[in-house]
């Protein structure tokens, strides 16, 4: 039987006289217990004689009589609830369930303190009961043996892990009962000598325990005990300093009002005190040099995580007795800690400490040491971590500023920027709190100044020059999101921001540059979308959350805050920066963002005529995309027909549109008309109006001016030409697709006519022919337009339009024909999988640097993207994926997300097609390989290798679940037989077909067939075969022979498994009666005989039968060889798959019958593999003995949990190197707790020694830090 072994006891608590309690009276009665001992003075604990055994509660009656039963209290004949049931139901008071407790210690201890120990028992999720005999008989350690040996092995859980709400308050309530308790004692009972003794020694011994819910549950025990016990010695440390003051007015009182008698008890008072504060010393010291040194560094992070949090407890409440070095290195060195939650724990302790300002000048030493952990927690990969680390620090800047150098806060600022929310918002205090919380004192008389004079206006400068150092101009909406938090107050101040760009500078002030305006401009806009849209940029939140009323009533309130101030000061604004292209796209944005409702209400409408106009000659200014967007984004926003400012800004929309389209066409007639080759002017003014129109046309439904002919005649005359300026095409292409979504939209929504459709679908194929003939353009960027546009309409225009009853647009539908699909893909292949070099050649100059690879990677992307999406939505054949398929090892890196994903959509779709489409891809690579190194090539060069690796690849995403993928892979093994015997060799039969190398790649899908299927896909196989193929030895037949085995193995280890699935059947029946077996002699002779003594006479025929197929050694006789070619099971219909198949080769000879020479050929082919074969089933014997062994010892035992991973366990970490090389340089006691003012007098001799290796749990930049 397997035990804990033996736990010293030596950790019961020492007295004045030296003298310790012996390790085996830990839980025995002592002389004389009903007598009060005085204070500092205990008898020696003993056994009790016969005659004093029955002394207690019970008079003389044994335990177990009428009053008591199994330790459990009797009243009426009645079983009371037990401390445990009361506890785990919650439903009690706790202060009324101690005190119930602590009338009965006082009626009976020993049956009080059983009742307490059966509670911690309990509470560790142990069945077992100590009974009153174990309590006066047993030691300590063997009533923990006990309690193991009855541990429950069907589940590892125990209540403190257990999940439920039930469970959750079960550890709050054992918690707090502790913490009650000792409050409830505090002032009588835990200074009797007794009661503390034994329940700390309990736990001293279960927390050294290798079970580990003993361990967890009495280190979680131990350490809210020291907490209350520290509460105790904290408020007689105040009693104390009361009582001593006391003593000092009595005595410095003139002698005739001196009251000696007074002063007699002050002193017997003060004397009282000190001796409690001795005895709540030695408990301390006892929990904490007998627990917590050695359970801080646990295996069990909970464990450490429990220690790390109670000691930061304690140094919070008693800071005088624990606030310093000798505790305050725990914490740091656990800071290495591996496991997140226990460097979690000591963060918070921390942040408990400093927040204390009056506790900063005993943090100073620990601060200089661990400041630097501190920092480079702020990256830790745990980022509830990192957030906590960051706000200590926060604190530890609120502490003193000249702590962190700005080395580290630079460390800190850069986090602004993160993508997780929660470290990005507390990056940003810490930056608010170093940079924008101060206020200079003259700033006092101005606090009541707005605009630009407002106190504001420097902290505003400060945030642009932060963001413009950052070097992260891309990112101001991050910054803004990141402070919105702690700084709303400043980002909302729209009005400074706004005098700040408007009104000129002050004397003396220095006005701000370009750059500066541009990044004010950028961090402006992003405080009026986070205000009016109330949630974070795009990548910090996991969608827009509902809005509570006060967060919706704030909402409102800004966007008309927003709303009156900038309808007045955007035309002013766009006025002033209308040539600069950067600032006019971010202020075009705010209108966006505005209560239109206002321009009425408030009577603006002379602003609206002023933004109208500023807009206007903007479009007419630029010719930029991002700014006309903008402008036309600008116009969508006050085209609200909900607002009556609708007509006025329609009127205006309409006014700029007739112009554009009017001189649209004009210039497009001379432009098209002119014979010689066109002027570059006259091309700049067609470009201009175009990329107008096309930026509106985005926006606008603009049909009713028919720009679809202007367009078409356009392309059309580049197409016949050939010399149509690149730009041009590229937004003539654009704007035409514009053309034709809007039709589509417009016939969709309303009741259109059939001539409506016809129009619509004539158009949408002779634009398809337009954009098919630009493919094929010399110039790449148009070409790509053509792709893009065209993968567009081709999905949009598929058979999903008719989907959510839209039938009637059936005409629509457009099915690419086959040379366009060539098209696309070969467009595919010659743009995108290439190689970097070449696309940075390809694109006109452009400079190859790290920026332009990322932006042409990702335009890459985007165009393998639209056509997997054609795949994917059955637009093209599936068939055509072949060719991306087989990219997918080469340019993995690349696509290989796009890839993969592409095959789990078309599995979805056919799964049988897409096995059909992998096996094609495979193929295409052979084939291309065939063709570079002839059929000669070696098989082990790197080509040949990448194939089969891309195979294994594909193998792999077929899952695990063979059934769902059986007939995928059956076809794809027909295909695969079939194309490896397509070619026969010119030289005759006895050489390799030409594509037979192509079975070795084929056999990486083999370990996806069933065993019945494998037996099907060689019987296939072998009708391509001939006689002297399967006699065939040489190098070049070795892909066949391969495949063959790989079609063979199955069946072996099915058998294999099957008959150690019988035999551990057996053995288990066996092992509830005897001890079993260590090993099996390998005796093949008397397999059989073995076999039939396990099994019934027919399943033995059966596994004999399949021995004999594979085992070459047991084919001694015909009669036993025969048996090779039996027929395999027979198959339900609903099985046999490949029946479904016809599997008829093209090219083949008939099958000769070679049964009568089968021996002969098995047995060499399978005289290699014998030995091999022999040892692997001697291997798994072995496993499976030893497996039952394992399974017999748990049961027999009851120690092991069912899952992985045992109860008992080692409790400590790696312990082999000490902490004298961390400690160097401490000149302090790290092991005994003194209480302030007084001194203790008793100190442990017998300690457990303090090994620590940091390796095992710290990181390894814990092993170069110098501790204090």
């Amino acid at each position: 039987m397997i035990a804990a072994p033996e736990i010293p006891t030596d950790f019961t608590l020492l007295q004045e006289s030296e003298t310790h309690f012996s390790s085996d009276t830990d839980f025995e009665d002592i002389e004389g217990k009903n007598q009060k001992q005085g204070k500092g003075k205990t008898c020696k604990k003993g056994k009790k004689g016969p005659a004093e055994k029955g002394k207690g509660g019970n008079g003389g009656g044994k335990p177990g009589g009428p009053n008591r039963m199994n330790g459990h209290h009797q009243q009426n004949g009645v079983e009371n609830m037990m401390l445990f049931e009361v506890v785990k139901m919650g439903k009690s008071a706790m202060q009324s369930v101690v005190d119930d407790w602590i009338e009965s210690y006082k009626h009976d201890r020993d049956i009080a303190l059983l009742d307490l120990i059966n509670f911690f028992i309990q509470c560790s999720g142990c069945k077992g009961v100590v009974t009153a005999e174990m309590f006066r008989h047993m030691q300590n350690s063997e009533i923990i043996r006990k309690m193991t040996e009855e541990f429950d092995e069907d589940s590892g859980d125990y209540p403190l892990t257990m999940a439920g709400p039930q469970w959750k308050k079960f550890k709050s309530s054992f918690c707090e009962f502790i913490g009650v308790l000792v409050r409830q004692c505090q002032y009588s009972i835990i200074y009797d000598e007794y009661m503390m003794d034994t329940v700390i020694s309990l736990l001293t011994g279960l927390s050294d325990s290798q079970v580990r819910a003993f361990r967890h549950t009495s280190t979680l025990a131990a350490m809210k005990l020291m907490t209350a016990l520290v509460n105790v010695a904290l408020n007689l440390s105040i009693n104390m300093d009361n009582t001593q003051r006391q003593y000092e007015a009595e005595r410095n009182k003139i002698i005739g009002k001196r009251a000696n008698d007074r002063l007699e008890l002050l002193l017997q008072k003060r004397k009282e005190l000190q001796e409690n504060q001795d005895e709540i010393e030695n408990m301390m010291n006892a929990i904490f040099k007998g627990v917590f040194v050695h359970r801080y560094r646990d295996a069990i992070a909970e464990i450490r995580a429990i220690c790390i949090e109670e000691i930061g407890i304690w140094m919070k409440m008693y800071s005088d007795a624990f606030l310093n070095d000798s505790y305050l290195k725990y914490v740091g060195w656990t800071m290495h800690d591996k496991q997140g939650e226990v460097r979690l724990k000591c963060l918070t302790a921390l942040q408990g400490l400093y927040y204390n300002k009056e506790l900063n000048s005993k943090l100073e030493l620990f601060t200089s040491r661990f400041k630097d952990r501190i920092v480079s927690m702020t990256l830790d990969k745990e980022y509830d971590v990192a957030v906590q680390a960051i706000k200590l620090l926060t604190l530890v800047l609120q502490s003193s500023e000249e702590v962190l150098t700005a080395e580290d806060c630079e460390n800190v600022y850069h986090l602004v920027y993160s993508a997780h929310r929660p470290v990005a918002v507390a990056a940003g205090e810490f930056l608010y709190k170093k940079l924008f919380s101060r206020r200079d004192p003259e700033d006092d008389g101005i606090l009541k100044r707005r605009g630009r004079q407002s106190p504001n206006a420097n902290l505003v400068k400060t945030l642009v020059f932060f963001f413009l150092e950052s070097e992260l101009h891309e990112h101001a909406a991050y910054l803004v999101d990141s402070m919105w938090d702690c700084a709303t107050d400043l980002l909302k101040d729209w009005e400074c921001m706004n005098s700040l760009l408007l009104e000129e500078p002050l004397n003396g002030e220095e006005p701000l540059t370009d750059r500066q305006e541009s990044a004010l401009i950028e961090i402006m806009l992003c405080t009026i979308r986070q205000a009016a849209e109330c949630h974070p940029p795009v990548g910090r939140g996991t969608g827009k959350r509902v809005l509570t009323a006060k967060e919706k009533k704030t909402q409102l309130d800004d966007r008309t805050k927003i709303t009156e101030l900038f309808a007045v000061a955007l035309p002013q604004l766009l006025a002033k920066y209308s040539v600069d292209a950067e600032k006019v796209t971010n202020l075009l944005q705010l209108p966006q963002y505005f209560d239109l409702e206002i321009y009425t209400t408030g009577r603006l409408e002379k602003h609206l005529d002023a933004l109208l106009r500023q807009i206007r000659d903007i479009v007419e200014k630029h010719t930029d995309i991002d700014v006309l967007e903008a402008c036309s984004k600008t116009y969508h926003a006050l085209c609200n027909e909900e607002f009556t400012i609708f007509n006025r800004v329609d009127i205006a929309r309409s006014q700029l549109i007739d112009e554009l389209a009017d001189k649209f066409n004009r210039l497009l007639e001379d432009f098209l008309q002119e014979g010689e080759e066109p002027d570059e002017d006259d091309a700049y003014q067609v470009l201009s109006t175009l990329k107008r129109i096309t930026a509106f046309h985005n926006a606008h439904d603009l049909s009713r001016w028919d720009l679809f002919g202007c367009n078409y005649k356009l392309l059309k005359t580049g197409i016949e030409n050939g010399d149509m300026p690149e730009q041009i095409v590229i937004h003539a292409l654009q704007c035409t697709h514009y053309v034709i979504l809007w039709q589509l939209a417009k016939v969709t929504e309303s009741s259109s006519t059939k001539e409506d459709l016809l129009r619509l679908k004539k158009q949408m194929r002779v634009f398809c022919q337009i954009c098919q003939h630009y493919l094929t353009n010399v110039n790449t960027a148009v070409k790509e337009q053509a792709f893009t546009i065209l993968c567009d309409v081709l999905m949009i225009f598929s058979h999903q339009i008719m989907t959510g009853g839209r039938d009637m647009l059936e005409p629509l539908v457009y099915t690419p024909d086959s040379s366009l699909q060539s098209e696309l893909l070969s467009f595919i292949l010659d743009h995108v999988f290439i190689d970097q070099d070449d696309d940075n050649n390809s694109a006109d100059g452009q400079q190859d640097d790290e920026a332009s690879k990322i932006e042409a990677l990702h335009k890459r992307r985007n165009l393998l993207a639209a056509f997997c999406k054609l795949i994917v939505y059955t637009v093209v054949e599936m068939n055509t994926a072949a060719d991306i398929f087989k990219q997918y090892m080469k340019y993995y890196n690349d696509y290989g997300d796009i890839i993969k994903e592409t095959m789990s959509k078309t599995r979805q779709i056919d799964k049988i097609q897409c096995a059909k489409t992998l096996i094609l891809s495979l193929q295409q690579l052979f084939n291309e390989m065939i063709q570079e190194n002839g059929y000669n090539f070696d098989r082990s060069s790197p080509t040949f290798s990448g194939i089969k690796e891309l195979a294994r690849r594909f193998a792999l995403t077929f899952g695990l679940d063979q059934l769902k993928t059986r007939e995928a892979i059956a076809m794809l093994h027909k295909d695969g037989i079939e194309f490896a015997f397509k070619e026969p060799n010119p030289q005759g039969e006895s050489q390799p077909p030409l594509n037979l190398a192509f079975l070795d790649i084929l056999s990486e899908f083999s370990s996806k067939l069933l065993r019945q299927d494998k037996r099907t896909v060689y019987v296939y196989l072998e009708k391509f075969m001939t006689f002297q193929m399967s006699l065939r030895r040489e190098d070049v037949w070795l892909p066949l022979m391969s495949y063959r085995n790989s079609l063979l193995a199955g069946g072996d280890d099915d058998t294999m498994s099957v008959i150690s699935g019988i035999s551990s059947r057996g053995s288990t029946v066996r092992n509830k009666k005897t001890k079993p077996a260590t090993g099996k002699r390998k005796v093949p002779e008397g397999l059989d005989v073995l076999t039939a003594e396990e099994s019934s006479s027919s399943d033995s025929m059966w596994l004999n039968r399949e021995q004999t197929m594979h085992t070459p050694v047991m084919m001694q006789t015909p009669q036993l060889t025969s048996t090779i070619m039996r027929e395999p099971k027979r198959l339900r219909p609903e099985e046999n798959y490949m029946g479904v198949y016809p599997m008829q080769p093209e090219h083949h000879q008939a099958p000769l019958d070679y049964n009568t020479q089968v021996t002969w050929m098995l047995a060499q082919r399978q005289q290699e593999e014998a030995a091999r074969q022999q040892q692997e089933r001697a291997a798994m014997n072995y496993v499976k003995l030893r497996t039952n062994l394992q399974h017999a010892i748990r049961r027999g035992t009851s120690l092991m949990e069912d899952d992985e991973e045992p109860i008992v366990e080692d409790v400590m970490m790696s312990s082999e190197g000490r902490i004298e090389d961390l400690n160097e340089g401490m000149d302090f006691d790290t092991m005994d707790i003194d209480l302030p003012p007084s001194k203790n007098r008793r100190e442990r001799t017998e300690l457990k020694p303090d090994f620590f290796d940091p390796a095992s749990i710290m990181d390894e930049s814990v092993l170069g830090v110098s501790m204090f």
